[in-house]
């Protein structure tokens, strides 16, 4: 039995300040001295970054979806081991999961299977007694969500929150914290949310910590400590890296072992990466060596993989082009490494992006759009692969302003909804735009 104290924090929709609220909420709890362990629902790559800089813990996703229900105990277990309290962010709307799915994959859902307390973050900045209708309709919609607090956003003076306050108290449900509109505080976001920590790293942490301040001053911090403390020890046993991959691959007793050095893209162009990746990659008895190919004009030493995340390279595509020395180098070792991308990744391997030139590994030309790609898939693995067998069953998620065009006949990696999706030749490449979690396959 593990008793970690916890809180989810969710909202009625997207906007109504759940990542500030969170993101702050874990800067003023860590400030306190407490280790805290940093969730999010659903697969979000950027606000885990904000996270990961609050806690000074990686940022860490919870999705039913990609990782099925009976995963999401386990793998919050493993992420909050040794920590005083953990924090969840939720997605989208409180009750809002994958489309046509019921509540799979909901901020809703989690915090059920986590036995958690929810504080629910309303925007307030247009509501007078309309406040209560919508609080007792989440309170009430699902009996088995327990919703322990309520935090007031954009509230506009001293009498807009006497009497929002007024009309929420017949519902018995505290108002734990009151943010005024003068106090919010914007992180910069463009055309797939905000800007990841990796692109504003001083600007990040001052943001951070003026988060953590405004969350101090406005929020009842003592008595979230203790609805986060009044939950249930959860029964089950934390996810293991070593137990997933079978244990590590060992060389013969005084034998030379081949090279293990995987090459993860990183840097500001590719921040896109689940933290339990590079944990089971570790785990397998492999090299995890970083590289930012912005800046890097070489692959890590005895690199015999590559593996390139999301991002934003078309941000980036001019710096990128402009590093033809580490370009050259990726197309050659794609010739005998393994080579491994995802969106962004994608993007990258392309003989162009936007005209300008990529690696050339793909044989295709990726270009903006004005069209959002944007959702949960479930694929079928077409061929053999390094990560997936043929006629294999995978959820993955996608998420993206571009299109990739093939400039001639390619071996896609995969099925999905009817259509043919990514790249493949065998052990030797799989790149698509497909987020996958490996820890859920």
């Amino acid at each position: 039995m593990t008793s970690i104290p916890r809180l989810v924090i969710a909202a009625p929709s997207s906007g109504s300040g759940k990542t500030t609220v969170a993101t702050g909420l874990m800067a003023a709890f860590r400030a306190r001295g407490l280790s805290v362990s940093p969730h999010k629902v659903g697969p979000d790559f950027i606000d885990p970054s904000y996270h990961a800089l609050a806690t000074g813990r990686p940022g860490r996703n919870l999705d039913a979806y990609l990782c099925g229900e009976e995963l999401i105990e386990p793998l919050f277990l493993h992420g909050a081991r040794d920590a005083d309290i953990a924090i969840v962010e939720g997605v989208m709307g409180l009750y809002d999961g994958a489309t046509g799915c019921g509540e799979l994959a909901s901020t809703a859902q989690v915090a059920k299977l986590l036995q958690a307390p929810v504080i629910l973050v309303v925007d307030a900045a247009s509501m007078s007694r309309s406040v209560a209708a919508l609080v007792h309709g989440f309170v009430t919609f699902d009996s088995e969500v327990r919703i322990a607090g309520i935090i007031l956003n954009k509230v506009g003076s001293d009498t807009h929150e006497a009497i929002l306050r007024e009309h929420l108290a017949p519902l018995g449900i505290p108002v734990v914290g009151v943010v005024r509109r003068a106090d919010v505080l914007a992180i910069p976001s463009r055309h797939l949310g905000l800007v990841p920590v990796a692109e504003r790293a001083a600007e990040a942490r001052a943001t951070v910590a003026a988060l953590g301040d405004l969350m101090a001053r406005t929020v009842d911090v003592d008595a979230l400590l203790s609805i986060a403390r009044s939950v249930p020890s959860l029964a089950g046993a934390a996810w293991d890296e070593h137990v997933a991959v079978g244990g590590p691959v060992s060389g013969h007793a005084g034998a030379r072992v081949p090279p293990t050095t995987v090459a993860v893209a990183a840097g500001a162009a590719f921040s896109f990466a689940y933290a339990e990746t590079s944990e089971l990659l570790l785990a397998a008895g492999l090299d995890v060596v970083p590289f930012d190919p912005l800046v890097d004009e070489v692959l890590p030493a005895d690199t015999m993989a590559i593996y390139l995340g999301g991002g934003f390279p078309e941000i980036h595509a001019d710096a990128l082009t402009g590093n033809s020395r580490l370009r050259v180098e990726v197309a050659t070792a794609a010739e005998t490494a393994a080579v491994y991308a995802e969106c962004g990744g994608l993007l990258y391997l392309c003989k162009s992006l936007d005209g300008r030139p990529m690696c050339g590994v793909v044989a295709a030309d990726a270009t903006m759009s004005p069209r959002l790609s944007l959702g949960y898939r479930t694929v079928e693995a077409l061929f053999d692969t390094a990560v997936a067998g043929v006629g294999d069953v995978v959820r993955a998620h996608e998420f993206h302003r571009t299109t990739v065009e093939p400039t001639h006949g390619a071996r896609p990696a995969w099925r999905v909804d009817g259509r043919f999706e990514g790249w493949s030749s065998g052990q030797q490449l799989l790149a698509s735009y497909l987020h996958t979690h490996w820890a859920g396959h």
